[in-house]
């Protein structure tokens, strides 16, 4: 086989088929064993236990796992292209606010972590909820990785824009991150031993988000309440 037909090969439908299935499949597996350590660090609140540390940071890596996954099963299936199934609807942001926590809540407890939220109690906001949880529920998991041991969800309306941030207590992000932390191309790199995958399917997600000439954005920075990192999703 020549390397013209190799590509062509590894190209093909079928493969794409192939790997796509196979991710799902992990996907549900994945899901399966975060569900069951989820319920394990329930039933037991105290982290008294000498093994609760370990089921913690089992449950954290099983989270990034599934993040990822679905991730990147969205971008197999063309995430912002014509056909993608994007629905955005009036949301109530408050509704939106108590789904990321849900989400989130038995692994900041596992880990001792203090999450405050701030938003706006009435809104209402035009969005694509399970594309925006995606986006929020990652970048709160990536915060508790580099978290000391607080992490904010502060939503407020910003002029025509809904502005979404994730803020942590920890050393923030490095120069080379923020610089890069915008574009969609750049961030697929290993900075900071990670792929960049998620920044990139956040910056898909956002730009999907459209009202007139308006499109909505990423955005990395430092400072902040905390002092830490702040990972910004703007929706028009």
């Amino acid at each position: 086989m020549d390397e013209e037909e190799a590509q062509q090969h590894a190209g093909s439908p079928e493969l794409f088929m192939f790997l796509a299935s196979t991710v799902h499949d992990m996907k549900n597996s994945i899901s399966v064993l975060s569900g069951t350590l989820e319920n394990l660090l329930a039933a037991h609140p105290s982290n008294s236990a000498p093994e609760f540390g370990q089921m913690a940071q089992m449950l954290y890596q099983t989270k990034r796992l599934n993040d990822n996954l679905i991730q990147l099963l969205a971008l197999y299936k063309d995430v912002g292209k014509p056909g993608y199934p994007f629905d955005p609807a009036p949301r109530s942001v408050r509704e939106l606010v108590e789904l990321v926590s849900g989400q989130a809540q038995v692994l900041l407890q596992s880990r001792g972590i203090t999450f405050d939220v701030e938003y706006p109690q009435h809104a209402i906001w035009t969005l694509d909820e399970d594309l925006v949880i995606g986006v929020l529920v990652h970048a709160i998991n990536n915060a508790i990785r580099y978290t000391r041991d607080r992490i904010r969800l502060a939503i407020s309306i910003d002029g025509d824009y809904l502005e979404l941030r994730v803020e942590d207590n920890g050393d923030g992000f490095p120069d080379a991150m923020l610089q890069s932390g915008a574009s969609a191309k750049s961030a697929i790199n290993f900075l900071n031993n990670s792929s960049g995958l998620g920044l990139y399917f956040s910056s898909e997600v956002a730009k999907m988000h459209k009202h007139r000439q308006r499109h909505g954005s990423i955005a990395l920075e430092n400072g902040g309440p905390l002092g830490g990192g702040c990972f910004i999703l703007r929706l028009p």
